[in-house]
């Protein structure tokens, strides 16, 4: 075969980036990410055992519940990664099957690294062919967002999406993320992620970024302006954690069409039963879409 062949064979797909089609998720379904976060105590509320049968069976009844009704699915890594091999297994099969039932993922494994290692933790979350690629993957730039480089050019080589922590709710997280002022780490993220997305063309670009829907008015604290980044805001707290709806309108202000906000326990409580996830997550879904 000649080498130009070769070449040609080893380019990626050209598909829809991940923004465009996030957006027209968000636009046709609602703004709902549901988290699959198999918790100890979640699998035995449902009757299962704390072991890989018992979270592939939670797993795959999240998906074929929610895949109609939710913008995308977001499974928690380390839930997974504390059943070892047998847990990521159970992960690469409900990637699969959200892709296969046509509701976007985001593995929720918050990776960040530099050089050869970063590379490799995004070869294996976003690049076609990989067990566990991922629509899109959330990563903490913590070692500086620059190191974020590899993810950040393969999820555009491949059409996929990365989500950057950088505002979370946590107590703890204020005292790396508000440093600087004016000038504080988080606003800094939010400007090179803004930066980032001008490659992509479109309503919404392909990174996003991690704000926690319970931290209050830090925005307007840290005069931060999510109006410029023109990607995605996964707000993970809203139910469970005491966030709602209209605490998502008063956080976020002229960014809310922007943000897509995550229920986890709120909607997955309401199981073991495919109609009571989907009720729960049509009520979740109806308070977002409210005036």
């Amino acid at each position: 075969m000649p080498e130009s062949a070769e070449l040609q064979q080893a380019q990626p797909p050209v598909r829809e980036s991940f923004g465009s089609r996030l957006a027209a998720a968000m636009g046709s379904r609602g703004p709902l990410c549901v988290g699959i976060d198999p918790h100890p105590q979640l699998l035995v509320d449902w009757g299962l055992n704390d072991d890989a049968a018992g979270l592939e069976r939670f797993s795959l009844t999240v998906v074929e519940a929610v895949a109609s009704l939710a913008a995308a699915v977001k499974p928690q890594v380390a839930l997974y990664e504390r059943h070892g091999s047998a847990g990521m297994a159970v992960l690469e099969r409900t990637l699969a099957a959200s892709s296969e039932a046509g509701v976007l993922s985001i593995a929720d494994a918050k990776r960040g690294d530099i050089g050869s290692t970063m590379a490799a933790y995004a070869d294996a979350w976003l690049r076609d062919g990989s067990s566990l690629a991922a629509d899109s993957v959330t990563l903490s730039p913590y070692l500086g967002f620059e190191s974020l480089r590899p993810a950040l050019d393969l999820a555009a080589q491949y059409g996929r999406g990365v989500f950057v922590l950088a505002l979370t709710s946590n107590p703890e997280g204020k005292s790396v993320q508000h440093v600087g002022g004016d000038d504080s780490v988080a606003r800094r993220i939010v400007a090179a992620a803004a930066a980032e997305n001008q490659r992509y063309e479109g309503t919404l670009g392909s990174v996003g970024l991690v704000v926690g829907a319970t931290i209050g008015s830090a925005l307007g604290d840290l005069d931060i302006d999510l109006g410029q980044v023109r990607g995605a805001i996964l707000a993970p707290g809203l139910g469970a954690q005491g966030a709602t709806p209209a605490d998502l309108r008063a956080t976020f202000g002229a960014a809310y069409p922007s943000v897509l906000a995550t229920s986890s326990r709120g909607i997955l409580a309401a199981g073991p039963s495919v109609a009571g996830l989907r009720a729960a997550t049509e009520e979740t879904l109806g308070g977002l879409r409210s005036e």
